[in-house]
């Protein structure tokens, strides 16, 4: 099917993206001479950028349809690489890199909504669960980028070539990935006008804005802490911390291509639940485990059990098609802000006893995000 390609490559593209930009930090903060504290206000800027997109997305999806916000969004991002690249590589000044950053964030939150909207009308149309391999692909353009960024900054390209040329081909490919899009209905579209803010006040989306913060949350936590836990708390060499963080998205992307099949098997609310328990236990087995492959397994337990909770959340927000583009928004909003505040919450955790025993958060985060979990059924109960 053209749509679910289309999806499928601009998923990709957006991890692509991400990474892209990831990657290049550590040079980023080389040649800037910046300290942590101020590394972390540059950062900051991305962040702001997309939690201001993200609560408006949806009503601009509602007026213009996913295809034409996917590549406004993608001419945003391509604009911040680029900027980002100018300013690191040519002017070395942090206020331009900072602007640069702030469109990177505010394009890549607006292209995600868009693009989780119509791959949810993809999986609606398709009749079977694949918002999670939609995910994976996310998730293997992350590790693209990563793998491409490691592989110039070894072979000492710049920032600017780098970035800038990213910036470059996001552009271009943005508006090609989505020549397979689904046209938008005008009666929907006209039907949905307005519902925007209205979907703020819905007890059921924002429930399930609480679930997908939790997993978000759950997901987030081991991308930013995970390899200092295993420096810190086990006294690892870099490259093994390193090593870890990739087998946990190795086992989360493993859990979003798998999980569609058993999502049509046994239901959301069954499944969501199988996984939160799954990242619970995975989470104590890193932190006690104390024994090589007891942690090992942890960390897989863990990449499982936080492979869906995104993905499935999206799907359940976008159920009803005439207010998916308002409810996605709204349950993104909620989700990313974990991404937002759950590095400097474990970072003053973690502070007070140990970044290993920080991670401990997330599976008594899980308990009570637990009970939520009904929200997500689909309309038939399943």
């Amino acid at each position: 099917m053209a749509a679910r390609n289309a999806v499928l490559g601009t998923f990709f593209l957006n991890g692509f993206a991400f990474a892209t930009w990831a990657s290049r930090i550590p040079s980023v903060r080389h040649a800037l001479d910046l300290g942590p504290g101020s590394l972390g206000l540059l950062l900051l800027a991305c962040s702001i950028g997309s939690l201001l997109a993200l609560p408006t997305s949806g009503g601009t999806v509602q007026r213009y349809g996913a295809r034409r916000v996917v590549v406004a969004a993608t001419l945003v991002e391509a604009v911040g690489l680029i900027l980002v690249g100018v300013g690191v590589g040519v002017l070395e000044l942090v206020p331009v890199t900072a602007l640069g950053l702030f469109l990177v964030g505010l394009g890549t939150g607006t292209w995600d909504v868009a693009m989780n909207v119509e791959g949810a009308e993809v999986e609606r149309l398709l009749r079977r669960s694949i918002m999670p391999r939609f995910h994976a692909a996310f998730s293997l353009g992350t590790v693209a980028g990563a793998g491409v960024g490691a592989l110039v900054t070894f072979a000492g390209v710049g920032v600017l070539w780098h970035v800038g040329a990213v910036g470059v081909l996001v552009a271009v490919l943005g508006g090609l990935s989505v020549r397979g899009f689904l046209e938008v209905d005008p009666d929907r579209r006209a039907s949905a006008k307005g519902n925007a803010l209205k979907a703020w006040a819905e007890p059921r989306t924002v429930l399930i804005g609480v679930m997908v913060l939790a997993l978000a949350l759950t997901e987030g936590v081991a991308n930013d802490w995970l390899g200092v836990a295993m420096v810190d708390g086990y006294g690892a060499p870099a490259w093994l911390g390193a090593a870890t963080f990739a087998l946990f998205v190795a086992a989360m992307t493993t859990g979003r291509v798998v999980g569609t099949v058993v999502l049509d098997a046994y239901g959301r609310q069954t499944v969501l639940w199988g996984t939160m328990a799954l990242a619970a236990v995975g989470v104590l087995l890193v932190v006690l485990g104390q024994v090589p492959g007891v942690v090992a397994l942890g960390v897989v337990l863990w990449g499982l059990g936080a492979s869906l909770g995104f993905p499935v959340g999206m799907s359940a927000a976008a159920d009803d098609p005439a207010h998916a583009a308002a409810r996605v928004s709204v349950v993104s909003t909620i989700g990313y802000t974990a991404f937002l505040g759950g590095p400097p919450l474990l970072g003053f955790i973690g502070s007070q006893v140990g970044v290993l025993n920080a991670l401990l958060v997330v599976s008594i985060v899980l308990v009570p995000s637990a009970l939520v979990v009904p929200a997500t059924r689909r309309p038939d109960g399943s």
